[in-house]
């Protein structure tokens, strides 16, 4: 199982949308804390459609907080534009289990996370030129499903 993780997520619809992949792809989701919306706001509740009471989700007050509970050998890959690694890479050896930390719409993960986690820190390749980054829930599915690609096709020894 993969999990998802958003950190200070700001757009009800963009978790919505996580919370519906995490159920198609049997994910977990862990939103941390503040959230820039309620979780009963419609916005949520009508992009998870009636897929969100399936949503396997769990609420963090902190990442350090949902580190600390993780398995003892977990692995975190930070998802940031900032990033040196391609998800696509060799580099990034993605097993089942691994825990996807995606930042806020608004400005991605604080970039002193990916200066300490450099070997873990990940970004999806963008060969155009004029966009800074991808949507959220797009952002999700595109490294949950390269994970789903390589566990299936490749599963772990």
């Amino acid at each position: 199982m993969f999990h998802i993780v958003l950190y200070h997520p700001e757009i009800p619809h963009n978790t919505g949308a996580a919370g519906r992949l995490a159920v198609a792809t049997n994910a977990r989701l862990h939103l941390i804390k503040p959230l820039g919306f309620s979780l009963d706001e419609k916005h949520v509740r009508r992009t998870g459609l009636d897929y969100w009471q399936h949503v396997d989700l769990h609420l963090w007050d902190s990442l350090e907080q949902l580190e600390a509970a993780a398995e003892p050998d977990a692995r975190f890959w930070y998802l940031s534009t900032k990033a040196s690694h391609s998800i696509w890479s060799e580099d990034a050896p993605i097993r089942d289990g691994d825990y996807f930390v995606f930042g806020p719409e608004s400005k991605g993960l604080p970039e002193r996370w990916i200066n300490v986690h450099p070997d873990t820190s990940l970004i999806i390749p963008m060969p155009g030129t004029h966009a800074r980054s991808l949507n959220l829930s797009t952002s999700v599915a595109i490294v949950l499903y390269e994970g789903l690609r390589r566990t299936l096709t490749h599963p772990a020894p």
